[in-house]
């Protein structure tokens, strides 16, 4: 799993919030939230750091890695 589907999954899941009430609290569509905690590598990045703000957290743009 990537790291930032990882990180927004497990914070939202410590918040103790659904996938639906992250997605109303954080003005995302629901599509979007699966989309992004399943590691979707074409969601985009504004979007992105809307929900890593509910976190106090961003994601910064840089080189992807080779796997």
């Amino acid at each position: 799993m990537n790291p930032i589907a990882e990180f927004v999954k497990e914070n939202r899941k410590a918040a103790g919030l659904t996938q639906e009430q992250f997605a109303l609290r954080s003005g995302l569509g629901l599509r979007f939230v699966r989309e992004l905690e399943q590691g979707k590598e074409t969601v985009r990045m504004d979007k992105v750091n809307v929900a890593l703000a509910m976190f106090n957290a961003q994601a910064v743009a840089g080189k992807k890695e080779d796997k």
